[in-house]
């Protein structure tokens, strides 16, 4: 599944890099071209328009009397009409109107044998005409002559080292192409790779929760489903002597409700279905109404509950939550203590955050298993021994500790006890925020 996948998002990554390669590309190309034609464009330009503004036919005509009387030849005549041209880079051509080549210069072999190329076959347009391996980009206008009718002038410029130079260009660019191609091939692979990563990671822990889930759910139902069946080969006896049997019923069927009542809280925390609503309220006032919850238990099981709270501390958040989240920390310390020990829950105030701990004298996490106590039905080998459970406790004191933004910190060694502190921020976000009286 995850292979297709990958290969899709590299294809997607790729044919992204490679748009956006040919977009860059593309846009250095035509901005060159731009730029390297820019100077010939205005050059024939205003050449035509500075033409425009002389009569070719009054030279070619004082080209024709100076030719019969003082010896000249049309070419110095229209050596005249090319001094007046601004730019000496561009050549003038005139056609008259029957579309023949009247201007004769040191070029006009080449021009006489091409006719039927160089004849401009556009007006007032630049066009690019390639004649014997020479590219010429020109610009052509009608006017009228007294004499000589209707005649065409035409303004050229060779442009082969434009083109030498955009054509060396377009080669650097397509070998630049194909190395870019095959660059934004391996970078799809590879950002599609880390970008499956935590989905991987996701589905992992989707897969061993599911199977996780299965396992815990099933060990309740199938001792309720053996003791109700030891119940059925005995129809005739009566609750009193089937006492043990009800209760095991019962006892499984309550860790039952709790186990689902614990997955549906993770599972709508995972979609984010749970809302939290903060207020203010007194922390230490609440850990004294919960010390009140469990001391007749403790005190009965031979354990001591302390509560460490020298100051009011107001803390705006969910009071709801942090209530559970406290009863979590403390049943564990109860559970994972022995007879004889010691639980005290502490809580104080600096200027920036607020401190929640849990202290006990149980038995302790090892080391290597402190980095995994929050992770979803993980239990250390010494704590499967100590007390049964799911394993879902504190990765919902996780979710609780994250949606008020905390940080939570274990200490604790084997035979030496545990103390879990949570650190939160004194100001807590929250759109709606209503405060409630303190005693």
């Amino acid at each position: 599944m995850f292979q297709k996948t990958h290969i899709r998002l590299t294809l997607i990554n790729s044919i992204s890099f490679i748009v956006l390669i040919s977009i860059l590309l593309g846009t250095i190309y035509f901005y060159t071209q731009h730029q390297l034609y820019k100077e010939v464009n205005k050059s024939l330009i205003d050449s035509s328009a500075h033409i425009q503004q002389i009569d070719p036919g009054q030279d070619q005509r004082q080209e024709q009397g100076q030719g019969q009387g003082q010896g000249q030849g049309p070419e110095d005549g229209d050596s005249r009409l090319i001094h007046r041209e601004r730019d000496p880079r561009n050549i003038i051509l005139v056609w008259d109107k029957n579309n023949h080549l009247l201007t004769q210069n040191r070029e006009s072999a080449l021009f006489k044998d091409n006719e039927k190329l160089i004849r401009p076959k556009t007006e007032g347009k630049l066009t690019d005409i390639t004649v014997e391996n020479l590219s010429f980009r020109y610009i052509a206008f009608q006017v009228n002559d007294e004499i000589l009718g209707k005649i065409t002038i035409q303004t050229l410029r060779i442009v082969n080292s434009e083109k030498e130079l955009l054509y060396r260009l377009l080669w650097i660019m397509g070998i630049g192409c194909g190395i870019g191609f095959i660059c934004a091939v391996l970078a799809g692979y590879f950002l599609a790779g880390r970008a499956l990563v935590p989905i991987q990671k996701a589905w992992q822990k989707q897969q061993q929760f599911v199977s996780d889930a299965s396992h815990e759910l099933r060990t309740p139902l199938a001792v309720i489903q053996a003791k109700t069946d030891l119940l059925f080969r005995s129809p005739s006896a009566s609750i009193k002597d089937k006492i043990i049997d009800v209760s095991t019923i019962s006892n499984e069927s309550r860790r039952l409700s709790k186990l689902v009542t614990n997955l549906l809280i993770l599972a709508r925390s995972d979609s984010d279905q749970i809302e939290i609503h903060k207020q203010v309220f007194r922390l230490d006032q609440l850990l004294g109404d919960i010390i009140g919850q469990f001391e007749e238990i403790v005190t009965y099981q031979g354990k001591a509950l302390f509560l460490d709270a020298p100051e009011q501390v107001n803390f705006m958040a969910d009071k709801e939550r942090i209530h559970q989240l406290i009863v979590i920390l403390l049943d564990n310390a109860i559970k994972y203590t022995k007879e004889g020990g010691e639980i005290t829950l502490s809580c104080h105030q600096s200027h920036s955050s607020i401190f929640l701990r849990v202290k006990d004298t149980g038995m302790g996490i090892a080391e290597k298993d402190i980095p995994k106590i929050f992770d979803r039905f993980y239990q250390s080998d010494k704590a499967r021994t100590g007390s049964e459970g799911t394993g879902l406790g504190l990765s919902i004191g996780q979710w609780i500790i994250d949606k008020h933004h905390g940080k939570a910190k274990v200490s604790s060694s084997l035979g030496n006890g545990t103390m879990i502190e949570i650190i939160f921020p004194r100001i807590q976000k929250n759109k709606n925020v209503s405060k409630s009286q303190s005693d």
